[in-house]
Parts: C-alpha cells; sequence; structure tokens
C-alpha cells in the first residue's frame, strides 16, 4: 500500500534535533512543539534526552528520562501519538504497557506519571491526517479510543514490525544520520511507518485494568486533582483523604499501586517542584525562605535537606544560577 499517492505530500529536508539536559524544564523546553511540563517525582540527580527527526507528515522520537516524573499537557493541537515503552514491562499510571501494549494520545490532553528509567520511542501525527488516510483506505477507526490519553491493547504484528522501524531509525540516526537527506528514503520510511500505523488501529482495544484496580486509579485521579489545583495553599494530606473518602492507610495503598510512591511523598515532590520554578522565575526579588514558607514549608532547615535530596543541589544554589542567568 503506497500511502504517498494517497494524499498530497509537501516535501521538506528532515529535521533532526538531538538533546541532553540535566534539569527537568531544561528537558522539557528540547521538546519542540509539544506543549508538556513535568514534575520531576523521584528524588535524584536529572538526567533526560529526546532525539526527534521530523519528517513531513510525521515526528519519531525518543525519550529518555532517568528519574520519576509526571507528565501533563499536549504533544500539540489536534495531535495524534503512540508510544512504545523500550525496555521489558512498565507501568503506566497503573496499567502495565508491555508487548502488543502502546500508549496512545488522539487528540487528548496529556496526565500520566512515568517511572525512573524510563525510554519511549513512538511517531507523533496531525490526527486529522490519520482520520483522512483512514476514511480513504476504508478502515474504521477505534472511536472509543479517541480524545484520551490509554494504554491500548494492539495485534502484536504490525506492533513489532513498527518496533523494528524505530530501533532501525535510531541506530540510523546514531550511524548516518545524512540518509535521511534522501528525499527518496524520507518518503519510503514515513510511507511505511503510516502503513504500520493503519494497520494497527483497527486492532486497537482499550487495556482492561480490572475492577479493582480501575477503582484505586479513580481515588488516586481524584486526589491529584485536589493536589494540583489547590494553587498556593498548602493542602494537608488529611485534607485530601476527607475529600476523597479514604483512610490515609487506604489512599497510601492506592497511590503505592497506581503511582508507585507514596501520597506524602508525591504532594511533596510537585510542593518541591513549584519552589523550584518560582526560584528559578523570581531571580533578585525572591527569598528562599519566602517561596519555601509559601509552598508549605516551614520548617526550613528540613525543606532545604528535601530539596536538596530531590534535586541535587540546595535552593540556595537554584536561586544563585537563576540571578545569574
Amino acid at each position: 500500500m503506497a500511502l504517498s499517492a494517497t494524499l498530497p505530500i509537501q516535501d521538506s529536508a528532515a529535521n533532526l534535533l538531538q538533546a541532553s539536559s540535566t534539569d527537568v524544564d531544561e528537558h522539557c523546553a528540547t521538546l519542540g512543539r509539544w506543549r508538556l511540563s513535568y514534575d520531576q517525582i523521584s528524588a535524584g540527580a536529572f538526567r533526560g534526552s529526546f532525539t526527534q527527526l521530523s519528517l513531513p507528515r510525521l515526528e519519531v522520537f525518543r525519550e529518555i528520562t532517568s528519574q520519576q516524573v509526571r507528565q501533563y499537557g499536549q504533544l500539540g493541537a489536534d495531535s495524534f501519538g503512540i508510544g512504545l515503552p523500550w525496555h521489558g514491562e512498565v507501568s503506566c499510571n497503573g496499567t502495565s504497557a508491555r508487548g502488543a501494549r502502546v500508549l496512545a494520545s488522539i487528540d487528548a490532553e496529556i496526565d500520566m506519571c512515568t517511572p525512573k528509567a524510563f525510554e519511549l520511542r513512538g511517531v507523533v501525527a496531525s490526527a486529522v491526517l490519520i482520520a483522512e488516510l483512514a476514511a480513504r483506505l476504508d478502515i474504521e477507526l477505534p472511536r472509543a479510543v479517541w480524545h484520551q490519553l490509554q494504554v491500548i491493547e494492539m495485534a502484536e504484528a504490525p506492533v513489532a514490525r513498527l518496533r523494528a522501524h524505530l530501533a532501525a531509525i535510531h541506530e540510523t540516526v546514531t550511524t548516518a544520520p545524512d540518509q535521511f537527506d534522501d528525499p527518496a528514503a524520507r518518503q519510503a520510511l514515513e510511507d511505511a511507518l503510516l502503513v504500520e500505523i493503519m494497520d494497527m488501529l483497527p486492532t486497537a482495544r482499550p487495556s482492561d485494568p480490572g475492577r479493582s484496580s480501575a477503582a484505586r486509579k479513580r481515588t488516586v485521579d481524584r486526589a491529584r486533582e485536589l493536589m494540583h489545583d489547590s494553587g498556593e495553599r498548602a493542602l494537608s494530606l488529611l485534607e485530601v483523604c476527607k475529600a476523597v473518602g479514604a483512610s490515609p492507610r487506604k489512599l497510601g495503598y492506592c497511590f503505592q499501586e497506581v503511582l508507585g510512591t507514596s501520597p506524602m511523598h508525591y504532594w511533596r515532590a510537585m510542593r518541591l517542584n513549584r519552589v523550584r520554578r518560582d526560584l528559578k522565575r523570581s531571580g533578585a526579588a525572591a527569598s528562599v525562605y519566602d517561596v519555601a514558607v509559601q509552598h508549605g514549608f516551614w520548617h526550613f532547615s528540613q525543606f532545604s535537606l528535601d530539596y536538596k535530596r530531590h534535586f541535587s543541589e540546595l535552593p540556595s544554589e537554584t536561586l544563585r544560577r537563576a540571578r545569574a542567568a
């Protein structure tokens, strides 16, 4: 099936982006047109890398993050994305992704937590392009998985072929990136990727996490929504438990299964990320103590220890670097 003849292409040179970073916000700044923000959940020095090959109608990416992070936002307006966790089995928001299970975002908001030492490879395209191709090829798209980020099960064969294509692409990026300068090669590569995507989509169905797992995820989602919408007010964990109707022990069990961390650690990590961003933005006008108190850290020496443990630097060092910039 030659998809190059199905829809007109505006050919342009392939654009290769490769970036690495030691700061989660700097990592987000390398993500091209993706409108995503990351919060670092696990403690320790952050290392991230992002590679993106931009073809005329597709973007092929590889992302590596060393720490557990929360990713939220959009891949871009009306975007379609398929991501393949690259090493073994991983849990994304409590649902296992492995084998023929992929992460799919089809014109959807993203809000997910990924584990430490995570590698994701995949493809991003226009949702309109995918819909137009499906219509012209008389392929019925799985509308039940539209407009939401999900772990989706698909037929094994096209997923395996897509995985092989992505492995070959990133090997070429490493060894002979000038191959992508050839318009015929770019067209053949894009066509091959679209063929596999169109083979995969008719077989897609949401992965069933089970009734009890789904209930625990709903509890965690409600708790996280309260935390994230609390603004500048330092919400207490007891307030969260009361609002979601769960004891601290039950909420802890739910968070551990879905996110792999405790609600207290998660909430502290979110507030530490807010402090860090405020210090970066405030520069000369900021006081570390004032910013810490604003986000509910009243014990200043303990806050400094927690901050250094989480980001591998003192808050005063973050502020000093912001002032120098």
